[in-house]
């Protein structure tokens, strides 16, 4: 497929990192029309699905599909597919994600609001309906263990509070870093910072460009006058062991990049240990690998058998 385009670069592109979405994907293609007041080009960057869902995509409008060759992880595709625009403007995001109407000209609103802006994130519902915490802080060291020791079993503990910024009411503000689940990022912005970090298979390469992007001078906005509904976890529900390891290591990389050099290896030995030891027990207790997010869905399900409804819950792991 040529990149090379002619006359005036698209305003908008979206690029969708796809592997096997299953019915998700029309969802979201559906979604579009309504989200945006002109029909942006939409890239599917395909890591090895096997159910022809992205294929069968391509009979729509405006829809180009770009195989990467593999399953290379998330940050890989997504730069691949950023790579393959020139628009000013490029949404990355998931395949199981909804957007409500009105969505993408809110984000493009509010990016014209803050010219440095290199990053733009919505407001995430989840399917119960929720708020989910997407503008946050940068992880320390600090909130780093409160949260990864207390979140499982004291979810308002300040640790993790702190973090994932419950306490901030849902307006505009700047953030550390903003879910990569479904987040509009400046071309130029992209470009200096050369994209997601590729050695982040899944997990963690959106906290890392937040923090590089603040780093290079750019802000992460989060605009919640955008919404879109997450489903969550489409292609990771069935390996629920690899993904949960794979966002430990994550977090070892991130983190322990933070304490280079010999004199801070005891630093980056008790986080190895740390997070090995929570990867074990995760496995082993269900609240564990669910996070937070484990314990306030079994609050609204008392909630919804107290009220004689019925639902579902979202996993989502190492949250």
């Amino acid at each position: 497929m040529s990149t090379e385009r002619a006359g005036k670069p698209d305003e908008l592109a979206v690029v969708v990192v796809t592997y096997s979405p299953g019915e998700c994907l029309a969802a979201f293609l559906d979604s579009l029309p309504a989200a945006a007041s002109h029909p942006p080009r939409v890239l599917l960057c395909d890591n090895g699905s096997v159910d022809g869902a992205p294929q069968a995509a391509l009979a729509r409008d405006r829809v180009e599909l770009l195989p990467t060759g593999g399953n290379l992880g998330y940050g890989r595709a997504a730069n691949l597919g950023v790579r393959a625009t020139d628009a000013d403007w490029v949404l990355v995001s998931n395949p199981d994600v909804v957007l409500a109407p009105g969505s993408l000209d809110a984000l493009l609103a509010a990016a014209r609001r803050w010219p440095r802006a290199g990053a733009i994130g919505p407001l995430i519902r989840t399917p119960a309906g929720e708020v989910y915490p997407s503008a946050r802080t940068l992880p320390s060291l600090g909130r780093g263990i409160g949260h990864a020791l207390c979140g499982w079993w004291w979810p308002s503990n300040p640790w993790s509070a702190s973090y994932r910024s419950d306490a901030a009411a849902p307006t505009e503000r700047t953030a550390g870093w903003l879910s990569g689940s479904c987040l509009l990022i400046r071309r130029a912005a992209f470009d200096s910072v050369g994209g997601f970090d590729p050695r982040y298979f899944m997990y963690f390469e959106d906290v890392d460009f937040g923090d590089r992007l603040g780093q290079a001078g750019w802000l992460s906005v989060y605009a919640p006058s955008a919404q879109v509904l997450h489903t969550g976890s489409h292609a990771t529900a069935s390996r629920e062991d690899e993904m949960n390891a794979e966002h430990h290591h994550s977090a070892y990389r991130y983190l322990s990049g933070k304490y280079p050099g010999w004199r801070l290896a005891p630093v980056r030995w008790a986080l190895r240990l740390g997070l090995e030891g929570r990867l074990w027990l995760s496995r082993r207790v269900a609240q564990v690998s669910g996070g937070a997010r484990y314990q306030r869905e079994r609050a609204h399900a008392g909630q919804q058998a107290g009220s004689g409804r019925r639902g579902g819950e979202e996993k989502v792991i190492g949250e």
